[in-house]
């Protein structure tokens, strides 16, 4: 929290570092009326009007050039078993294709 200006927010995404550790809200007013929040993709687009909107901004970011997506690994379609267990097993970095 000592890194962020004041009125800044933390957005906390998952725990693949593990979780985060428990605190007193009050340290985010005293730190300088700091906020946190732990979204969840479910509750963006819990409508499906807000999933195609959502998705719509996403490939339009994609094709302006404004994000790259990395596709690090590929699998046909028939090895889709090997790459659940790579995925498992926390070999894959980017994204995972699966080829038809």
């Amino acid at each position: 929290l000592d890194c962020l200006r004041t009125c800044g927010m933390m957005v906390s995404f998952g725990n693949a570092s593990g979780p985060v550790p428990a605190f007193d809200p009050l340290l985010l007013s005293q730190k300088g009326s700091l906020f946190l929040t732990r979204p969840t993709l479910m509750h963006y687009t819990a409508r499906r009007e807000d999933l195609l909107a959502l998705g719509a901004d996403l490939f339009a970011v994609v094709a302006a050039g404004k994000l790259r997506v990395e596709i690090n690994q590929t699998y046909p379609l028939a090895d889709v078993v090997n790459a659940h267990r790579d995925l498992e097993a926390r070999r894959h970095t980017g994204s995972t294709v699966l080829l038809p």
